[in-house]
């Protein structure tokens, strides 16, 4: 018995209707009606009440329909496992820059370690706007976004991850106080900024107009898209930078750099783990979740397992 007339007698059941369910398979009506009929003369029952406006399962419909579902359910998993015979699985990321930039290789070392054989993986460095944009757009499976606001990030399985703090950075040669440093000071200074939508200069510009301030009022302002040129920018002494410290943890270690702080400045922003539903019950998801937060020495959530399926 071929498995149509199982899901032809679902359809039926749940629309109530021959007709709709004729509408929705794009056949006759005659043609549903025959299928049902076909089932219920080959198990000797009524499987649908006809007598009122809807169509209604039997006793031995509803055990029908129930066993119905389970075998529909095993040929559709049967069909996607021989759909992924010789053909790798597919997976994207998108992150913001520092993410990218401090924890990305390791992540990615460590996932392509165990899965490079398996796997197509491709990821883009973006902004927080154009991350999320990312996600809508099913241009990416997963994103890992810093950001100082709250994102549309309603129909994604999201978590938290640990917060990212930001400093100022200047060269020793400038001669600037270390550690907390009032911000007129730094506002004599040449500053080394991030393009617009960044979330970095965005958080900037929060606390300086939390402060009365703005961009503006920095000696003069130069405008770099790569982070590491940013970076060398600063060291050579050529201005002062506001990143985040991971970025620049071993120049600070190793004195190429110093750290500054303001008082009244909010320097934490938050950092999101965001997953597309529509692929978070698949292992090789759940084995890049757990790359990322071994990076942060932190246990992974369990995503939901496969239909069938439970994670051991």
């Amino acid at each position: 018995m071929e498995t149509v007339y199982l899901k032809t007698l679902m359809v039926a059941a749940i629309s109530g209707s021959f007709s709709k369910a004729a509408a929705e398979l794009f056949i006759t009506q005659s043609a549903v009606s025959q299928r049902v009929k076909f089932l219920e003369e080959r198990y000797g029952y009524q499987l649908l009440d006809r007598s009122g406006p809807l169509l209604v399962p039997t006793e031995v419909g509803k055990i029908v329909l129930e066993k119905a579902g389970r075998i529909l359910t095993i040929e559709k998993e049967l069909e996607e496992r021989i759909r992924q015979i010789g053909r790798k699985t597919s997976l994207s990321l998108c992150c913001t820059p520092t993410f990218g930039v401090v924890y990305l290789p390791h992540v990615l070392n460590s996932f392509l370690l165990h899965n490079a054989d398996t796997i197509d993986f491709k990821f883009i460095i973006h902004s927080p706007e154009q991350a999320v944009r990312g996600l809508h757009d099913n241009d990416c499976d997963l994103a890992v976004i810093e950001h100082c606001e709250d994102l549309e990030l309603a129909g994604f399985q999201t978590f938290d991850l640990p917060m990212d703090e930001l400093v100022f950075i200047s060269s020793p040669t400038l001669q600037l106080p270390e550690k907390a440093i009032d911000l007129d000071i730094l506002l004599r200074q040449r500053l080394i900024a991030r393009k617009e939508g960044c979330s970095s200069r965005k958080l900037l510009t929060l606390n300086l107009a939390a402060m009365g301030k703005t961009l503006n009022e920095f000696r003069s302002m130069a405008i770099y898209d790569d982070l590491r040129l940013l970076i060398d920018t600063v060291v050579e002494g050529s201005g002062i930078a506001y990143v985040s410290r991971t970025l620049v943890s071993s120049q600070l270690s190793k004195g190429l750099l110093r750290e500054h702080s303001v008082n009244g400045f909010s320097s934490s922003r938050l950092r999101t783990l965001a997953l597309n539903k529509s692929r978070q019950t698949e292992r090789v998801l759940q084995n890049f979740v757990d790359c990322v937060y071994s990076r942060f020495s932190l246990v992974p959530p369990c995503l939901p397992a496969p239909v069938g399926k439970e994670r051991s």
